[in-house]
């Protein structure tokens, strides 16, 4: 199976729920743990034992790890094995995006057999043109990975420019379009592997009825959306998004039994 199966058979299995491994400066001060790169493997190693095999999607934020450097790094490769060894996914929030050999490097990075930083999927960020991003593709379809294309963002300033129409279509769309264009193609009428994030907080959110692969909807709890507007952001594609949830789901921290809980407790909602 493709990311985009795999992703909906675990969605079955443990609800549809991605839960972020977001270790801030002001969350690691309120688990009691120094703000330093022990402190960072103690919680996310503690989010590890919370959320594997218990949570379809995992999704550590690079941007936390990579703070503190090398250590971070070699963290975040720690975290990333737990994670692809157990029966959760595991989603690298990198948000990459470049051109040619560039590109296809950082495609390597996240994505090819064997290397450190190895995920079952990676968030890419498309504003060099979609089809800058190919290198990702070429090597998620040979490999059975995944990657979310950045469409319609959850912060306002996203929204404002995400919003504007071209030719009388929204940015946001004409990326969702593009994306469910490489899905027809290559998905064989399975779930493609070419995923988009929208945020559930977005106010004219772009049609996702013919994206026909699974959508990332962060912005449900601390940001305000609701899973109400999950539902009408997410429309007839319902069955195929799972809404992202990080700080609501942190916050019982520092213990793993609560963490779990917390998250198990939204998947069934």
């Amino acid at each position: 199976m493709g990311f985009g199966e795999q992703l909906v058979s675990a969605g079955e299995r443990f609800g549809r729920l991605c839960v972020g491994i977001d270790p801030h400066a002001a969350l690691l001060e309120q688990w009691g743990l120094n703000d330093d790169a022990a402190g960072l493997r103690d919680f996310a190693m503690t989010c590890v034992e919370a959320f594997a095999d218990h949570v379809a999607l995992v999704k550590p934020q690079v941007a936390f790890f990579e703070r503190f450097g090398s250590a971070g790094y070699a963290v975040l490769e720690e975290v990333l094995a737990a994670l692809r060894a157990s029966d959760s996914l595991v989603v690298a929030d990198a948000k990459r995006g470049d051109i040619g050999s560039t590109m296809e490097g950082y495609a390597r990075a996240w994505l090819a057999e064997g290397s450190p930083l190895e995920a079952d999927a990676v968030t890419l960020t498309p504003y060099l043109g979609v089809g800058s991003l190919a290198p990702a593709f070429d090597l998620a379809r040979a490999s059975g990975k995944g990657v979310f294309v950045m469409a319609a963002n959850s912060n306002p300033e996203a929204e404002q420019f995400q919003s504007q129409t071209v030719g009388g279509v929204s940015i946001a769309q004409q990326m969702v379009d593009a994306c469910a264009e490489l899905n027809r193609s290559n998905s064989q009428n399975g779930v493609g592997d070419i995923g988009v994030v929208v945020g559930a907080t977005v106010a004219r959110p772009p049609r996702l009825d013919e994206l026909n692969a699974v959508v990332l909807m962060p912005g449900v709890g601390a940001q305000g959306a609701t899973l109400d507007d999950v539902s009408r952001v997410a429309g007839d594609a319902a069955h195929l998004v799972f809404p992202n949830v990080s700080r609501s789901v942190l916050a019982a921290g520092p213990d793993a039994r609560e963490l779990r809980k917390r998250a198990r407790e939204l998947a069934k909602r």
